[in-house]
């Protein structure tokens, strides 16, 4: 049986009603009498890859499941369409299983303290009890309320649960005085983004109208619904100590609710203290006792009565691992009867089919979903079911491939396998990688993972991918905001506020009312929404191009996006559109971009190259200024006259050097050796400004000196290091010359 790994979900049961699991463990003698898909519906709950539910951002209006970043404020960010949460059938990779070891591999590798902190916050172990409570509710004792807590030493602090809207339990345990407040409540906050939910900071929240009881003194502790519990992390569900935790204690002051003091002169009344040196009182049996002297008889204690256990536990999610979009590697999946088979290896590599149209499949699901001879290509595919089976519809997420390209680099012409062990054991590691930190949570983290998991699987020999990590800065470009007024229903035109309204709306110098009734002026159907709709007004970003300055252009941004906001209105101040604006990283999803093809069409592509070096430290953002750009091309000009004169052309000879010249060339190579080796490439440049300078002054045009200073140029600078380097009268690459 499974007597020493227990079903990971202590939820689990077999969609077949006859096959019974107590407490997530089963004998040899049930796996026998089990079926096929009862069989494959438990493997299921141990694979690494693996088939669930989960919620995705679901638009009707555009027909689509939304990233997290393309809603704002509950409704899309194109359009400002309503968006709700949907369960769709998701693939995940069960990252959870590798976080101890993905703790443990920080200590072995060469990244940055912060980037490591980084990645332990994010994994968040932490240990702890989870403990259940009966709950009463509709009339009924209902068991199941099921709470994690690193503070079981709190337990008698407990004045309230917190629940999260999507928990199992919210709808039978709703009171029938409460379920118009909660079902209103869980309506809002379907519109909101997990991202908007752990970032607002407005306390909202309903009562269910039901209790839960303390196992140890039954006491009737109230049990509310807030945002800001998700259902993904831990239970779905915290008990609140107010005199501990400042969040629980802001949310009891914004209800009203009674805090209970169990830690005496170390809360005063005005805020939480989260100390565990306090001795407890008002807590029955542990009065008298130090806080964290409490946890351990606590624990005890629930594990003793039946109700408790201790437990370890990672703040840390399983890892998504299916889109609902075109692009993307297919899945290998036949489902049959709810149960999914892979594809044999003959049938590989499966290639996505030539399509006329992306659009969106049925109720949230990929193109590939239209496609009928696409689902229904292995009619004929046997699997222990019976013949036939639809073929998965979802696609891979980006991180499929780049959390193990650097493998296939190793051994790129090999046709069996991604990359032989003989040429892994060779290359192994990568030595440096260089990538930004937003990447901290994601693709580095997912990398780590699946170089584990070939580790464990015997492909590899090293479990982690990257010996050191160089986190470079981004480049910031200064973005412009409009910011459209969101009714959480679709109305026939958009309206823009411009940034005096939104800022005056955000710090509360206009009410929602005023601003509602300013709104209708210009768009007369808000009218009918007054006092019945919440509205939001959204940030969205513009394109730099059409703004000069801070003022919109608002004929073109009425062009703008194939014609999208065409019948838009615009509230002005003094005549006209004022944009928001904010320096943060430059990219294309921000339209804050510099096109790179007009500064290297004006100054070369070896200037631009260069001066991205020289803004500063490679590990810094840096703020880009077009304007700075001038110095490097005046040094790349100053260099070019060493070789070549305006009036009297070629300067360079064959004199033998000074030893004074010598100097300057060999002190120039060993500063911008060491200084790219350990990456300060904004100093390499000074550098070689210097050198430039020095032997400008010093009237040095001698190649003895310019050809080995060209060579160090290359990695900077390798068009005019290659123009000059067969200037001087080379026939091979300057790639070809030794350093």
């Amino acid at each position: 049986g499974n007597v020493n790994h227990e079903i990971p979900d202590a939820s689990f049961q077999p969609s077949d009603s006859k096959f019974k699991i107590q407490n997530s463990k089963f004998t040899s003698a049930d796996w026998k009498a089990f079926d096929e898909k009862t069989q494959q519906e438990i493997l299921m709950q141990y694979r690494l890859a693996f088939c669930g539910y989960g919620e995705v951002n679901w638009c009707e209006a555009l027909g689509t499941v939304l990233a997290n970043d393309e809603v704002v404020n509950g409704v899309s960010e194109r359009g400002g369409h309503p968006v709700v949460k949907k369960k769709l059938r998701q693939w995940y990779l069960r990252i959870t299983e590798y976080a101890d070891r993905l703790l443990q591999g920080l200590q072995t590798v060469d990244f940055s303290e912060a980037m490591k902190e980084m990645q332990t916050n994010w994994i968040g172990k932490s240990t702890g009890a989870e403990i259940e409570f009966k709950v009463y509710g509709s009339s009924s004792m209902v068991n199941g309320l099921v709470v994690y807590t690193t503070r079981p030493d709190t337990i008698f602090g407990v004045d309230f649960m917190v629940i999260a809207p999507e928990h199992e339990l919210v709808e039978s345990i709703t009171s029938a005085e409460q379920k118009e407040a909660v079902e209103e409540y869980i309506t809002y906050v379907k519109s909101r983004s997990d991202r908007e939910r752990q970032a607002e900071k407005k306390i909202t929240g309903v009562f269910t109208g039901a209790y839960a009881i303390n196992p140890f003194n039954q006491k009737q502790i109230p049990i509310w619904i807030s945002e800001y519990v998700l259902a993904g992390y831990g239970t779905g569900a915290i008990m609140a100590v107010p005199c501990g935790d400042e969040r629980d204690f802001k949310f009891a002051k914004h209800f009203n609710i009674p805090i209970t003091n169990i830690i005496g002169a170390y809360f005063n009344g005005e805020e939480a203290n989260a100390t565990k040196d306090a001795v407890l009182e008002n807590s029955d049996f542990l009065n008298g006792v130090v806080m964290r002297d409490a946890i351990d008889i606590v624990v005890n204690k629930l594990e003793a009565m039946g109700i408790g256990k201790r437990k370890t536990n990672f703040k840390m999610r399983d890892a998504a691992f299916s889109r609902q979009r075109y692009w993307g590697e297919p899945f290998p999946i036949i489902w049959k009867d709810g149960i999914a088979y892979p594809l044999p290896e003959s049938e590989l590599p499966l290639t996505l089919p030539e399509v006329k149209s992306y659009s969106p499949g049925p109720e949230g699901e990929g193109p590939l979903a239209n496609i009928n001879e696409w689902v229904n290509q292995y009619n004929n595919f046997n699997t222990p079911l019976g013949a036939g089976g639809l073929l998965e519809t979802n696609t891979m997420p980006g991180y499929a491939g780049s959390s193990w390209y650097f493998l296939r680099y190793m051994d790129n012409e090999n046709e069996t396998e991604f990359a032989s062990r003989q040429a892994t054991d060779y290359w192994n590691q990568v030595d440096v990688y260089i990538g930004g930190t937003e990447h901290a949570v994601g693709h580095l983290l997912y990398s780590r993972m699946w170089t584990k998991a070939l580790y464990d699987l015997g492909y590899i020999s090293f479990d982690e991918p990257f010996k050191k990590l160089v986190n470079q800065g981004m480049i910031q470009g200064s973005s412009r905001f409009v910011y459209r007024a969101d009714f959480f229903i679709s109305l026939p035109k958009q309206t823009f506020v411009s940034h005096k309204f939104y800022n005056d709306w955000l710090n509360h110098k206009i009410t929602d009312f005023d601003l509602m009734h300013l709104i209708s002026k210009s768009n007369p159907s808000v009218l009918g929404l007054i006092g019945k709709s919440i509205i939001k007004l959204t940030p969205i970003h513009v394109d730099v191009n059409m703004v000069d300055g801070y003022e919109l252009n608002i004929e073109e941004f009425k062009q703008w996006r194939n014609g999208e906001y065409a019948n838009a209105e615009f509230i002005l101040e003094d005549g006209k559109y004022i944009c928001g604006a904010e320096v943060e990283k430059m990219s294309k999803s921000k339209f804050n971009t510099v096109n790179p093809d007009s500064l290297c069409e004006k100054y070369g592509a070896d200037t631009f190259r260069m001066y991205e070096m020289f803004l500063g430290p490679v590990e810094q953002s840096k703020p880009w200024d077009t304007k700075g750009i001038e110095g490097v091309h005046r040094f790349l000009k100053k260099l070019w006259r060493l070789f070549f004169d305006e009036v009297k052309g070629k300067v360079w000879n064959e004199e033998k050097a000074t030893d004074a010249e010598l100097k300057i060339l060999h002190k120039a190579i060993k500063k911008i050796e060491e200084d790219t080796e350990r990456f300060s490439f904004n100093t390499v440049v000074s550098a070689f400004m210097v050198a430039v300078n020095e032997l400008s002054d010093a009237k040095c045009n001698k190649r003895e000196i310019l050809e080995p200073l060209l060579i160090m140029l290359v990695p900077y600078a390798p068009h005019i290091a290659e123009e000059l380097w067969h200037a001087l009268g080379n026939n091979t690459s300057i790639l070809d010359a030794s350093f």
